[in-house]
């Protein structure tokens, strides 16, 4: 790790779930100074500031809240480490899709970083110039070795919806975790069997196979795929 300063973003919904303890390790192997910015607040009306790793910063790069305190945190951590008025190599780390890009974005004030909802976007580092003093280094997401929580990975969007390879199953999985949440936003009644849950919002959302039976693969598919883009909140 060649950065200055290390930032490691956390998603607002998933804070526990968005702490990689393998690069935390890893960072203090190097006494690297780093911080915490938990992002898509804006996605979280009831944030638990007890279970966020200290220090942190809050941000939403879609309502643009937070910026200056980030900001101020880099440059405050930059001259307690190095001195004052020197550049600053800052990198900016985190578990795929959790918005590391949009983060560089909002402080470069335009968008230099790409983004998108598809997990794997950033596929080398990328360094922005936000400013004389900071540079800052867009990686691309890194999942502890040996991590096998397919839940955890689809809730956070590490997995996108689209490479999903039972999304039936997958979905059945984050309706146990979240019991009544999907039926509620999609205003469906409960069933003991998931299944037909599912069939019930596949008919809803008019996704029919031939002969007009439910088409559950689809559905479960467009599922994900809202609350992995923050539309649907658990």
């Amino acid at each position: 790790m060649k950065s200055d300063i290390l930032v490691i973003v956390l998603d607002a919904r998933f804070i526990r779930e968005t702490v990689n303890s393998e690069i935390i390790a890893k960072i203090r192997k190097q006494n690297k100074p780093y911080f915490y910015a938990v992002t898509k607040t804006d996605l979280e009306d009831n944030i638990d500031k007890s279970i966020i790793p200290k220090p942190y910063v809050l941000v939403s790069a879609t309502k643009h809240t937070g910026k200056s305190n980030l900001r101020q945190r880099i440059l405050i951590i930059g001259e307690r480490k190095y001195g004052k008025n020197r550049s600053l190599k800052v990198g900016i780390l985190g578990y795929p899709n959790v918005g590391k890009s949009s983060i560089i974005n909002m402080l470069k004030g335009r968008k230099s970083a790409s983004t998108s909802i598809i997990s794997g976007h950033t596929k080398s580092e990328q360094n922005i110039r936000t400013e004389r003093r900071i540079l800052l280094v867009d990686t691309p997401g890194v999942i502890p070795y040996g991590e096998r929580d397919r839940l955890k990975h689809l809730l956070i969007g590490s997995t996108d919806f689209d490479r999903v390879e039972d999304p039936v199953d997958a979905l059945e999985g984050v309706m146990k975790e979240y019991p009544g949440a999907i039926e509620e936003y999609f205003g469906v009644g409960p069933e003991d069997d998931r299944s037909e849950t599912i069939e019930k919002i596949a008919l809803k959302m008019h996704l029919l196979k031939k002969g007009g039976l439910p088409d559950v693969q689809r559905a479960a598919r467009m599922v994900i795929r809202e609350f992995q883009k923050g539309k649907l909140r658990l």
